[in-house]
């Protein structure tokens, strides 16, 4: 697993770090040699700086460059600077680099030779645009830290989109200026070809917008220990850790029962993909009971071959909905011996469904993965219904996308975006559940613990993506003690599953059922550790 810093961890671990006697001015030429080692440089450079100790990072990497011979052109947005940032600016002005140093003023206008004779009248050159670049094969950029948040100044907005729309190679520097350092939320950011990461990676390298705005992105280690527990980001070395090794003294039951609750007429797609080409079987299920309504049966027979079919009372003879009717007996004798119960994938939200679940929480005591319709349904009751089948020995797992989460938690969307992981963490902790948030990476957090996945790919905005995790988390949690890693290896399995169908079929054409194909290969590929 790869360490995740929150901004404000990795704030106060460099404070940490230098107190403890280590010179920030240290840390600073640090990153500036991992950021030289970690680019194939093409000259002429353009390093675009700001006021802070990112734009520090940058005047020692115009030096190093202007060491290896590389010709480098420092342009900076301010006159003001952090310390150690001072120190290696006024080591660029007294000519140790091959290029010059020219300022881009707070009115949006780039400027020549800054205090190149004293004369601040001369310094105006007409606005910022692209052509400004068009003699750079490279730009860094080193404008605004991982610290920045809210909207970025109109004049810097203008040098933005000056770097973005120029041709040359951008490497940003810590974290892609504009973008927030915890979020990954930006109005407008550097399209970083390359993002360096400093000291390590924080949440804005996964979450939100970062994967349509970083190409590519590493990490570079300086000697900064986290003061905090960072969080986990899953690899694929970890998943045959948490999946384990199977035993040849086992059975089917050594791995858990299973039961997919799921469909109606309206969205029979639903509990079919969940069980499709046996998801959770693929996932490393004992044994999948596949419970639906009745009159869905024979749709959904053809695509099940090692799964057991429950077929569930429904309105179908009546009113022609094929909606689920809550039969008490009928659900005990499903859940009697199941380990794992995911719940709500199409069902819809009718009066029979809605007795389903309250059935489930007042009577069943396993894992319950709640998905779909089953978190609209949820989203109705108090929270008090919800803590109670933590509190007789279940363990909850809650699924949600971010629309489903706002409904949940009571919290508007952009709010939620906000601060996704403490959102997620704290609605986890007041209900004694774990909440997997899907976005383009993926929140697992039981309130203690925060873990991150960042697979998937743009082709799993699909219908049906959600009710394959489903599958394979109803596999994953049934034979993994620890739940909340459970939850985060399905994520992981599902979204690069997603991926490799994504190589298959492109984002445009794949569908859920493509990810399907895939988890066996994901599965096996782990061995590779």
């Amino acid at each position: 697993m790869k360490d995740v810093l929150s901004v404000k961890n990795m704030r106060e671990s460099d404070a940490a770090t230098i107190a403890g006697g280590i010179p920030g001015r240290e840390l600073m030429m640090r990153a500036a040699k991992g950021v030289f080692e970690a680019v194939v440089w093409k000259p002429p450079v353009a390093i675009v700086c700001g006021s802070g100790n990112n734009a520090g990072d940058g005047y020692a990497l115009a030096l190093l460059l202007s060491e290896a011979g590389i010709d480098c052109t420092v342009f900076t947005t301010s006159d003001r600077f952090s310390e150690d940032g001072k120190y290696y600016y006024d080591k660029c002005k007294t000519g140790e680099t091959v290029g010059t140093v020219l300022f881009v003023s707070s009115q949006e206008h780039f400027v020549s030779s800054l205090y190149s004779d004293g004369d601040e009248t001369k310094r105006t050159v007409p606005a910022v645009s692209p052509r400004h670049f068009d003699a750079f094969n490279t730009i860094v950029d080193c404008l605004l830290g991982t610290g920045f948040k809210g909207q970025v100044r109109p004049e810097l907005a203008e040098v933005i989109k000056a770097i973005n729309e120029s041709d040359a190679y951008k490497v940003s520097v810590d974290i892609n200026s504009g973008l927030n350092g915890d979020t990954g939320m930006a109005d407008i950011c550097v399209v970083s070809d390359l993002t360096v990461s400093i000291g390590g990676f924080k949440p804005g390298h996964f979450l939100g917008m970062a994967k349509d705005v970083m190409k590519q992105k590493v990490n570079i280690d300086i000697g900064i220990k986290p003061v905090e527990e960072p969080y986990p980001l899953i690899e694929d070395s970890d998943i045959r850790k948490i999946l384990g090794t199977r035993r040849n003294f086992s059975n089917k039951g050594t791995y858990g029962y299973t039961a997919l609750i799921g469909g109606s007429t309206r969205y029979s797609g639903a509990i079919r993909l969940a069980a499709m080409a046996n998801a959770a079987m693929r996932s490393g299920a004992g044994v999948v009971k596949i419970a639906l309504p009745a009159s869905l049966v024979h749709d959904v027979t053809p695509h099940i071959l090692e799964s057991t079919l429950f077929p569930l009372a429904d309105t179908s003879e009546t009113v022609g909905t094929g909606e689920v009717v809550y039969d008490p007996d009928q659900i005990n004798e499903l859940t009697s011996n199941v380990r794992t119960v995911a719940f709500g994938m199409g069902i819809g939200t009718g009066e029979g469904a809605e007795a389903i679940l309250r059935h489930l929480l007042t009577k069943y005591d396993g894992n319950l993965i709640i998905d779909a319709d089953g978190l609209t349904l949820l989203s109705r009751l108090d929270i008090e219904e919800i803590k109670a089948f933590s509190q007789r020995g279940g363990k909850m797992i809650l699924t949600p996308h971010i629309k489903e989460f706002s409904r949940l938690c009571g919290k508007d969307i952009p709010q939620i975006l906000d601060d996704p992981i403490g959102n997620a963490a704290d609605y986890a902790k007041n209900t004694h559940t774990i909440v997997l948030l899907k976005g383009p990476s993926t929140i697992i957090t039981d309130g203690e613990r925060t873990f991150i996945t960042d697979r998937g790919c743009a082709g799993m905005a699909t219908a049906g993506s959600g009710d394959v995790l489903s599958g394979i988390m109803a596999a994953t949690v049934s034979y993994v003690d620890d739940k909340c890693l459970a939850a985060a290896a399905a994520a992981y399995i599902n979204g690069a599953a997603g991926e490799r169908a994504s190589k298959e079929f492109g984002d445009i054409s794949m569908t859920a059922g493509d990810t399907v194909s895939f988890i066996h290969e994901i599965i096996m590929g782990s061995d590779k550790d």
